[in-house]
């Protein structure tokens, strides 16, 4: 299998070059990821307890989906791709965009476009993606995350954290 290839992004989220993911990781390269948060109608959330074969954050709690966006993909691309590829979640309404957050150590020096989708479920789980998932209320992520935030990606706690702040 052909490794995946990203696009190299600058402080602005610019691309200035090429790089396999092996590369971008080893060297702590900038590049593009994005997040989706599937909420239902009761107002839960859905989070993935990541795969232990997972290379980044193996075993932490993530987003509902998230991936990397390929080479010369758009982030809305990659997010749709990303729900199909990781919960056989085929949208019947659009992403809706909430914030972006730039590069840093904490989002592994990913720019990262955070999204909202709404679905009930029953997901299709990628195993290779995620070792298990499931519904919970914002206020069960909250006092989870005051009490144990080393059972969450870094990228999560900082996507959470915006949101609830924004959402007061």
């Amino acid at each position: 299998m052909n490794e995946e290839v990203f696009d190299v992004a600058n402080e602005r989220d610019e691309v200035i070059g090429r790089a396999t993911r092996n590369e971008v990781h080893r060297r702590g390269l900038m590049h593009r990821a994005t997040h989706v948060l599937v909420f239902n109608s009761r107002g839960q959330v859905f989070l993935q307890k990541r795969s232990q074969k997972k290379d980044r954050q193996p075993g932490l709690w993530d987003s509902s989906a998230s991936g990397h966006v390929d080479s010369g993909e758009e982030y809305d691309t990659c997010a749709v791709r990303e729900l199909r590829e990781e919960l056989g979640l085929q949208l019947q309404t659009p992403l809706r965009r909430l914030f972006k957050l730039p590069a840093s150590p904490e989002t592994d020096q990913e720019h990262v476009w955070v999204y909202r989708s709404e679905a009930e479920g029953p997901f299709q789980l990628n195993e290779e993606e995620i070792e298990r998932g499931g519904w919970f209320s914002p206020k069960e992520v909250d006092q989870w995350m005051r009490d144990r935030p080393d059972e969450f990606a870094g990228a999560l706690r900082i996507i959470w954290e915006r949101l609830t702040r924004e959402s007061r």
